[in-house]
């Protein structure tokens, strides 16, 4: 197993650790709602603290349930996955795709009337 395979296995594991070990030792069982996000927290701090403040807006969408805004939220997360992946593809598709093209034209570049210039090539390469 090469370092990089022991290194992506550890990260792997600490990952699967992070997300499991919450829900093993009951963490937030004393709650209602244990594993809210951030900004359900904040509402109810500020219910808590101002219970006659007054949001500025509503939202423009309210989903009719908990799952279903989590599936947006995941949904949301996965296009975005998708565009970065897209785009660092692209990238390296592109740099190997310039490293060929340089390939395959420095061999034409290379003469058999000009053996200074093959042995001189050889030695770049």
């Amino acid at each position: 197993m090469s370092r990089n395979a022991k290194i992506n296995t550890l990260l792997l594991l600490v990952v699967v650790a992070l997300a499991v070990l919450p829900l093993a030792l009951g963490m937030g069982d004393h709650k209602e709602e244990p594993f809210t996000g951030a900004d359900a927290q904040a509402e109810t701090a500020i219910t808590e603290n101002k219970p006659d403040y007054e949001p500025w807006f509503s939202p423009l969408y309210e989903p009719p349930s908990g799952e279903i805004e989590s599936a947006l939220f995941s949904l949301q997360a996965a296009i975005g996955a998708g565009v970065l992946a897209y785009y660092f593809g692209l990238r390296r598709g592109r740099r190997q795709g310039e490293a060929r093209a340089l390939d395959r034209t420095a061999p034409a570049a290379r003469t058999a009337d000009e053996p200074e210039v093959a042995e001189v090539a050889k030695t770049v390469e």
